[in-house]
């Protein structure tokens, strides 16, 4: 559906057309509040945090529409009113597909698109096809790929109609979205064995990574946090990576491991893994398993927090609800509130928090185990940083 915009330049007397860059797929974005399901993000939010993921993926959002429901409707998820505004506004707005932020159904998906007549993906095929774009290592490209065929299995119905409107960049690119046209079931469950396999063999070369360090007894601290949060700006500050930081989701999808000097002049091993975000696939949590598995070893967790973003405070507790999820709540874990440059209020001068803005962070602190305010950009607070990581790795060894 990517269009092939032409020019007509006028030269003498004819006219030649110049080809230009292809336009973005056109998407307008659904969000749904279920009263049956309450969440600590208002729809408002949770849509403003789809667009920035559909942007990132290469849409161009052009609409947006919300619904509250007592529960979902099991056939479509929406309303039969709402389906048919959307349609309508799919048409007005000559989009190519719409973007639902919770995960549909295979059925909803097909019934969706029969109602709509556009294609029809949901915040889950968003993440992957981001996730596509940032894998560089082969370990990154083989979990991408892994989570992209384990999440359009089950959709893989009849002649796959409704996976043959092509909108862009949006799918798998690079993997499973070239050939999936040409692919039966029995192919896409042997290549998922064999990428299983393949993966396996990661974490069998992991494990043997780990056990070295066991054996020459270094620890190991790994970044987590929120995705945009500032992890690789942080982890450039502490160790002088040059891991390329942006200010977009998930810059960094392949884990980085670097020496990490401490106050006391031991050195320590410092990890910095892919972000967490809201609504995360379950097939992508899966498939990350080899990498998430680095979380496990970990002997300190440094959750990295932004604290300048209006929702921080609940994007913080998605951290802490997805490290319960794969049994790491009772890890050690140090909280560095980040971005504090960001704040009014903050001295320019050292980066000490001053008056209202220091009352907050002193009250949000309580929230946190060993929480330290620093700004990663400016380098604020890094030395108090490092040594509420030792404090954590000498009180783990106790």
């Amino acid at each position: 559906m990517r269009r092939q915009i032409t020019k007509e330049v006028q030269r003498g007397d004819s006219r030649q057309p110049i080809a230009t860059r292809p336009m973005p797929p056109r998407a307008i974005l659904v969000g749904v509040e279920v009263d049956t399901a309450p969440s600590l993000w208002s729809i408002e939010d949770s849509l403003d945090e789809l667009q920035q993921l559909a942007q990132t993926a290469g849409f161009e959002v052009v609409g947006c529409a919300r619904q509250r429901l007592r529960s979902p409707h099991p056939a479509t998820l929406i309303g039969r009113g709402k389906v048919e505004e959307i349609r309508a506004l799919a048409a007005d707005s000559r989009a190519d597909l719409v973007i639902f932020d919770d995960e549909l159904s295979p059925g909803q998906q097909r019934n969706l698109e029969e109602a709509l007549k556009v294609a029809v993906i949901d915040r889950s095929q968003v993440i992957l096809d981001v996730f596509a774009d940032r894998a560089r290592t082969r370990e990154g490209q083989l979990q991408v790929e892994l989570a992209s065929y384990e999440y359009l299995l089950p959709r893989l119905t009849g002649a796959w109609t409704h996976l043959s409107r092509q909108y862009g960049r949006g799918g798998t690119r690079g993997g499973p979205g070239e050939t999936q046209l040409e692919m039966d079931r029995r192919q896409v469950r042997q290549r998922i064995r064999d990428l299983k396999r393949q993966i396996e063999r990661v974490r069998g070369q992991r494990e043997l990574h780990r056990a070295r360090r066991r054996e020459r007894g270094l620890q190991v601290v790994a970044l987590i946090g929120y995705t945009n949060a500032g992890k690789s700006t942080l982890f450039n500050a502490l160790v002088h990576a040059g891991v390329p930081a942006h200010d977009r989701p998930f810059d960094t999808l392949d884990p980085t491991v670097r020496r990490l000097l401490l106050p006391s002049g031991r050195v320590a091993l410092l990890s910095d893994t892919v972000g967490f975000i809201q609504k995360l696939p379950v097939a992508l949590v899966a498939a990350f398993r080899a990498t998430l598995e680095e979380l496990e070893s970990a002997d300190v967790l440094v959750h990295v927090l932004d604290i300048s973003h209006p929702r921080g405070y609940e994007q913080g507790q998605e951290v802490g609800k997805i490290l319960a999820d794969l049994g790491l709540a009772t890890k050690p874990l140090v909280t560095a509130l980040n971005k504090i440059d960001r704040l009014a209020g903050t001295s320019e001068g050292n980066g000490a928090p001053t008056g209202e803005v220091g009352m907050m962070l002193r009250a949000l602190a309580t929230h946190y185990p060993r929480a330290v305010p620093i700004s990663a950009v400016r380098r604020w607070g890094l030395d108090r940083l490092t040594a509420a990581i030792e404090a954590a790795l000498d009180d783990g060894n106790l």
